[in-house]
Formats: structure tokens, sequence, C-alpha cells
């Protein structure tokens, strides 16, 4: 059973009365660095709901090839398609930063959306939000630089983590972004000349947080502003 409050945003929306009741059957799990939470198409067995980690969501791949499209931590929640009444998972989910989450099995889900009004307008409004940032992604993909998407897709990760330092391979962010590692080589290479980011080994520092916002295409300000605007 989890304390009656959460770090994770999402649960501190589901209301008052019925928060205590939610909690008491999520337990609280360890997520692992590079873990498969699920593959597309997969059946939901569990929602997560992460408080220190942050879990990549990446349109089923083809081949190598491999494009994230979401990325949930401390916000948001994986397994909100549920409320769909389709059981099955859109994406395939991977942890991308290691720590802790909630976990809640799926039946007991469904029984506290079924009985609750407001945690089923709460997951709608969710999904709405997720499904505009899916074609922010999608927009970014298709039309925004490297350097660009790079800076913005920093500021996402930094969001979700405490402090301003974590590790992430050349490899790594190369799937994650759908470009080849050169790409990533010369936009890392050139944010950190700017003095935005140090860049070493893996070990990537946030150095100038408001610099690396300006860098950044418009799709992380539309991000952020659509989820401040339904779920605040």
């Amino acid at each position: 059973m989890a304390s009656s409050s959460s770090p994770n945003r999402f649960v501190r929306a589901v209301s008052s009365a019925n928060r205590k009741a939610f909690l008491a059957d999520c337990t609280t799990v360890e997520l692992e660095f590079s873990a498969e939470l699920c593959e597309a198409s997969d059946a939901v067995e569990y929602v997560y709901f992460p408080m220190t980690a942050y879990i990549s969501q990446l349109v089923p791949p083809v081949g190598d090839a491999k494009l994230e499209v979401g990325l949930i931590g401390d916000e948001g929640m994986l397994g909100a398609t549920l409320v769909l009444g389709v059981g099955l998972a859109p994406h395939q989910a991977i942890v991308q930063g290691a720590g802790t989450s909630l976990r809640m099995e799926r039946a007991k889900f469904l029984e506290h959306v079924a009985v609750d009004a407001k945690l089923d307008a709460l997951l709608k409004r969710y999904l709405f939000v997720q499904l505009v940032q899916f074609q922010h992604a999608t927009l970014c993909t298709r039309f925004h630089h490297v350097e660009e998407r790079l800076a913005r897709w920093l500021l996402m990760v930094h969001d979700r983590t405490d402090g301003d330092s974590f590790h992430m391979t050349h490899e790594y962010l190369a799937a994650m972004l759908g470009v080849r590692r050169v790409g990533v080589t010369q936009a890392a290479t050139s944010l950190q000349k700017q003095g935005l980011i140090s860049y070493r080994r893996g070990e990537i520092v946030i150095l100038e947080r408001e610099l690396l916002e300006e860098a950044a295409c418009a799709c992380y300000v539309a991000d952020n502003e659509i989820y401040a605007e339904l779920m605040s």
C-alpha cells in the first residue's frame, strides 16, 4: 500500500474522497533502466504511475528502427487507454530512467474507474493531452532540426528527474529521436559548444536551462501548455 500522498501528479489529481482507496490498491515498485514493461498489442496487466522513474513510449519497431512518441514521468501514467475499453497496449513501453513507480493491477484500476466519475473524466482529459502530444511528436520528427529536437528531449527528461545530470548514450539518443548516431553527435556537440550542456561518456549535465529552452523547438512549450490547460 502506498502512502496517503504521492509524488505522482496524476494520482494527486484523483479526488481526495477516493484517493485513499485508490492508493490502497497501489504497490510501490522499482523500475530498472531499459526494462520493457510491455510490447505494443500486449494485454495490459498493470498500470503505472511513475514517481522518480520515467518511461518511453515507442511506436511498434520495424526491424531495428525505434522512435519515441511519448515520455511519461511523475506527471502521468502508463495504461490510461484502458478507459477506452481496449485492453491492449498501443505502444511499446521501456523504462528510460530507473526509479520508483506506483503500480496497480488492471482489474483493480477498472473497478476504481467504474465507480469514480471524476477519475473517468480525468483519464479522458489525460488521453486527449497525450493525443495532442503525439501529434506534436510526429510534427517534430518530420519538420524540426535534430538540434532543436535534442534540446526539447533533454528538457523533457530534465523535467522528470531530480538534479541536472543523467546518463544517456549516443546510441540510445539516436534510437529515441529516430536519427543516425552521427546526427545526435553533431547536435550534442553544438549544444555543448554553446555552453548549454556538458556531455562526456554518456553523462549529460544541463548547464543553462533557460538557454536550452530557447534552443528547443516550439513543441516543448506546446506540450506543457496543453498539459497545464487540461490537467492543472
